[in-house]
């Protein structure tokens, strides 16, 4: 994360440390479950990288996503270990999120929303991907109100770190 003033990248590792469960915990609210019914949005995958994490980085005043990480995550991108998926209404970017895979583990960055519901169509076609790949961890690092309604729970490190280092070791396709 790029902090203070200057930007300086820093390493956070949180304890507890926050999940979503790709097993039958991973919860879709009711509200959306209609949402999804209706299927407003089209999804796609890795369309609009730059763009999905440059509207991320504008959600918030004296955001973490700086220039420098946005040029890293980029190279990431182009190498394949990072990600986003596109929610979107007519063909444009409604919404979207962005994270890195390594092996069986996706760790979600950030996600932002143009039109409402958009980030949560995003995650829910996440984690059917990630099932799909037969991926075992998604990495949220923190808790929110918003990951909360989808069963994102909270684990200690030491239960964290056994997890990771299953994940990381199978081989997965994003």
């Amino acid at each position: 994360m790029a902090v203070g003033e200057r930007g300086d990248i820093s390493w956070f590792s949180p304890d507890p440390r926050a999940v979503i469960p790709l097993d039958e915990r991973f919860h879709v609210p009711h509200g959306l479950r209609r949402v999804l019914k209706k299927n407003p949005f089209e999804i796609t995958v890795d369309h609009e990288f730059e763009t999905v994490m440059r509207a991320c980085a504008k959600r918030y005043e004296g955001t973490w996503i700086s220039d420098e990480i946005v040029e890293s995550y980029c190279n990431l991108h182009r190498l394949g270990f990072a990600h986003s998926v596109e929610a979107r209404v007519d063909g444009k970017l409604a919404g979207g999120l962005y994270g890195v895979h390594i092996g069986g583990a996706f760790f979600g960055e950030s996600m932002f929303h143009r039109t409402t519901d958009a980030s949560k169509v995003a995650l829910v076609a996440l984690v059917e991907r990630l099932r799909a790949g037969g991926f075992a961890l998604l990495d949220t690092q923190w808790t929110t109100p918003h990951l909360e309604q989808f069963g994102t729970t909270e684990i200690p490190r030491r239960d964290y770190l056994r997890l990771l280092k299953k994940a990381v070791a199978l081989d997965c396709k994003f």
